[in-house]
C-alpha cells in the first residue's frame, strides 16, 4: 500500500462548546477564522474556557489527516515539534496508539495548543491557536531521508507562517519523489501568504484543498466553480469544499460535483481534515477523481457527528463499509 508523511503543527485541541459569541468578541475573535495568540492572551481564554467544559484532544490540521490515513491501513508518518511537558506527551501518545510513525522533535518552549470554539446552529468552528514549540520547527530539522520512502507528501497551509520551513519541505519531498498535497487551512492565512503560496503550488504542489473563501482568497474570484478551474490550472487536481453544499473536485477538464454524504452535524471542526485523508486514501488506490471526492465526503461526514476530530470506532465501522462498497462498484463497471 502507498504510505504518506505529514507535516504541521503538533497540537492538542481544546474544544469547547460556546452557548453564544460573548467569549469571541472579548477576545476579538471573528467567526469563522483562526487567529494566532500569544502565551499571555492563550492563557487567559483557556482560564475563560475551563468553567464551560473542555474536551482535550491531540490535534493539528495535518496530524488529524495523517492520524485517518493510518486508520485507513495507509502507513503513514508525521513530522513535528512539541515542548517536554504534558500535552507534549498526550500528542506523541495519541499518535504512536494509531500505529503512526513519528519525528517529533523537542523545543524547550512549551507545547502548541489549538483552542476550538464551536458555536451558532451550523456548529461554525473558530480557532485561537497558541503554537508554541510548533512553532520552532525550522528548515534545519528537516533531513531528507525523513522524505525518502514515501509516496505521498502532505502539509497544512498553518504552517505558512515558517514560508523557508515550507520551501525546504516541498523541495525534499519533491527530490523524494512524493505526490505532494496542500491543505490551504484558512481563509487569513491564505491572504497574508497569496504571493508565496501561488509560487510553491505552480512548482511543487499537485493536490489542492480549499474551502470555499479560501479558494476566494487565493484566486479572487467569488464562484467556487471560476476558483475551482483557476486552481486547477496551477496543479493536477483541485478540491474546493462548500460546507454543506458538498464539494467540486477538477483535474484537467475533468470535473464533478460531490454531494454532501448523510450525516447528523453537531461539531464541524476537522470536517477538511478527514476529507483530504479519504480522498488521499482512494487516490493511493488509483480510484477515479469522483471516487475519491465521494471518499472524503463519507468519512467527513462521520467526523461532523461528534465533538472534536476523532470518530469513534461504530462511526469508522461504518465508514469503511461505505467505501469498500462505493470502490468495489468501481472496480466491477
Amino acid at each position: 500500500m502507498k504510505s504518506i508523511l505529514g507535516i504541521g503543527n503538533a497540537l492538542t485541541d481544546i474544544l469547547a462548546v460556546l452557548p453564544d459569541d460573548t467569549l469571541l468578541k472579548t477576545y476579538h475573535l471573528p467567526k469563522g477564522s483562526m487567529q494566532h495568540v500569544d502565551m499571555e492572551t492563550g492563557d487567559k481564554i483557556w482560564a475563560a474556557l475551563k468553567p464551560l467544559g473542555v474536551k482535550y484532544v491531540a490535534g493539528g490540521s495535518a496530524a488529524n489527516t495523517i492520524c485517518c490515513t493510518a486508520i485507513f491501513g495507509m502507513p503513514s508518518s508525521f513530522i513535528g515539534k512539541i515542548g517536554d511537558d504534558e500535552l507534549g506527551l498526550l500528542f506523541k501518545s495519541d499518535q504512536e496508539q494509531y500505529g503512526i510513525h513519528t519525528t517529533l522533535l523537542k523545543s524547550p518552549h512549551s507545547s502548541g495548543r489549538s483552542m476550538v470554539f464551536v458555536s451558532g446552529g451550523n456548529a461554525e468552528r473558530t480557532f485561537a491557536v497558541y503554537l508554541g514549540a510548533a512553532l520552532d520547527l525550522v528548515p534545519e530539522d528537516l533531513k531528507p531521508e525523513y522524505f525518502q520512502g514515501h509516496d505521498y507528501f502532505h502539509i497544512e497551509g498553518y504552517l505558512v507562517q515558517n514560508q523557508a520551513l515550507i520551501r525546504r519541505a516541498v523541495e525534499l519531498a519533491h527530490e523524494a519523489g512524493c505526490i505532494i498535497s496542500l491543505d490551504m487551512a484558512s481563509y487569513n492565512v491564505v491572504e497574508s501568504n497569496n504571493a508565496f503560496l501561488h509560487d510553491i503550488v505552480e512548482k511543487y504542489v499537485d493536490i489542492v484543498f480549499a474551502n470555499e473563501t479560501e479558494a476566494r482568497a487565493f484566486t479572487k474570484l467569488a464562484d467556487p466553480r471560476a476558483a475551482l478551474a483557476e486552481i486547477s490550472r496551477m496543479c493536477s487536481i483541485a478540491v474546493v469544499k462548500v460546507g454543506k453544499d458538498g464539494s467540486w473536485v477538477r483535474s484537467g477538464d475533468e470535473e464533478y460535483y460531490i454531494p454532501v454524504w448523510p450525516a447528523d452535524p453537531v461539531d464541524a471542526t476537522g470536517a477538511g481534515d478527514t476529507y483530504a485523508a479519504g480522498f488521499l486514501y482512494a487516490h493511493s488506490n488509483r480510484m477515479p477523481l469522483e471516487v475519491c471526492g465521494k471518499v472524503g465526503s463519507i468519512i467527513a461526514a462521520k467526523v461532523v457527528e461528534v465533538v472534536g476530530t476523532k470518530i469513534d470506532i461504530p462511526r469508522w465501522r461504518a465508514a469503511k463499509a461505505e467505501i469498500r462498497e462505493l470502490m468495489a462498484e468501481y472496480t466491477q463497471k
